[in-house]
């Protein structure tokens, strides 16, 4: 039996301004700011995206939940190509029809550069001689791998705004218009969602991808066991990002013992935490950890064959952001095999004993914040507002 194609819904006013496509919860939060940012200063303007719950609670149009579809790595993807190949179909002709002014895709570049591509293919984006803007906010990792992409993407690409000041030097050799826009972390207004409290319970943020939450939340679990069997006085908050991840918690945490879990409590993220430490993966809650100044550590758990291929074709010394842009190691980062119980729970022991430690990362926030600040006359904004103007 085959399976049904996807029908997207009209827009609601029979026109559209601006479209978003954001396929990861991360991507979903940075478009709903600018979705905000954007509503506020056009409040006639008509927006629609292939989203999630923040660019729905941000008044955008949701055309279909395309962060439930979020997977990360080969083997995960392969797994649900027949129905990314009818997302990406019904995109396609749902943008033929009502041809937004601008597109804007939201980091998720192996969904979104060929999104852009097919839509210069089909006549309907400008570097394919059509009315259709492609604006890309959030650079795909090309200073970590697949380097070339940068050519593919001057072909069909209007503009791009990067969120990290060290990756317009990655499209110097194009003709690619670059800008550094700031990070949305950093912004007026954005409140982070954590705090540091040297009293406070343990962070645990297995992150938002389904694969490898199921992955990381068993390692940091074996870890805080091992903490509490060793003495260890502090309660631990896991903090999820919807009920689908949710799901995915119970049962792992349910297989511990009861005085495990009498010191682990689930929380959404949206209620937010006062935390003394953390161990993260390495997804967009890092650099709130980062920005708040927690102590901690990175922990990340893929497929071994997505992992494999990974280490093949990664070029990076590390994972974390907050790294990155430091270019140090702020935050120790195991990974795979190294993201041991005993190694795992002595960065959680550190954490309840050595307070003071919390100084360097305090320190290490604020080169952060002054890092990904840009200046005020180069936003999101503002460039959406040229590039929609360019059709009028």
């Amino acid at each position: 039996m085959s399976t049904p194609e996807i029908k997207l819904p009209a827009p609601e006013s029979g026109r559209i301004d601006i479209l978003f496509v954001a396929g990861e919860h991360s991507g979903d939060q940075h478009a709903a700011l600018l979705a905000d940012d954007l509503l506020k200063a056009h409040p006639d303007w008509k927006l629609a995206a292939m989203g999630g719950p923040s660019l729905k609670h941000a008044g955008v149009q949701l055309l279909y939940d395309l962060t439930r579809q979020s997977v990360v790595g080969l083997v995960e993807v392969l797994r649900h190509y027949g129905t990314f190949k009818r997302i990406f179909n019904a995109l396609l002709c749902w943008v033929s029809e009502y041809r937004p002014k601008v597109v804007v895709l939201v980091d998720y570049p192996g969904f979104n550069l060929r999104f852009a591509e097919a839509l210069r293919k089909a006549g309907i984006s400008r570097k394919g001689g059509g009315d259709v803007a492609l604006y890309q906010y959030v650079s795909p990792q090309i200073w970590a791998w697949k380097a070339k992409r940068r050519f593919k993407m001057a072909r069909i690409l209007d503009e791009i705004g990067v969120i990290f000041p060290f990756e317009v030097d990655c499209y110097q050799d194009t003709d690619l218009p670059v800008f550094f826009v700031g990070h949305p972390f950093v912004r007026d207004g954005y409140v982070n969602p954590l705090t540091y409290d040297p009293a406070g319970p343990i962070l645990l943020l297995p992150g938002s991808r389904r694969q490898a939450v199921s992955r990381i939340f068993p390692a940091m679990l074996e870890a805080v066991n091992v903490y509490l069997d060793g003495g260890g006085k502090r309660s631990f908050v896991c903090l999820y990002p919807e009920e689908e991840i949710q799901v995915l918690l119970n049962p792992c945490l349910s297989s511990h013992p009861a005085s495990l879990q009498e010191r682990v409590s689930l929380r959404p993220v949206g209620e937010g935490a006062s935390a003394s430490g953390v161990l993260t993966s390495s997804g967009t809650m890092s650099l709130n950890c980062a920005l708040a100044g927690l102590p901690g550590a990175i922990v990340y758990r893929a497929h071994p064959l997505t992992a494999w291929i990974g280490g093949k074709l990664i070029s990076v010394e590390w994972l974390g952001i907050a790294n990155l842009v430091l270019d140090e190691t702020l935050y120790p980062e195991y990974l795979q095999k190294d993201a041991v119980p005993a190694v795992l729970a002595e960065v959680l022991r550190r954490i309840e004993e050595n307070p003071r430690a919390a100084e360097r990362f305090a320190e290490g926030a604020l080169r952060l914040r002054e890092r990904l600040t840009t200046e005020r006359s180069v936003t999101v904004a503002q460039r959406l507002e040229d590039l929609a103007g360019k059709r009028l």
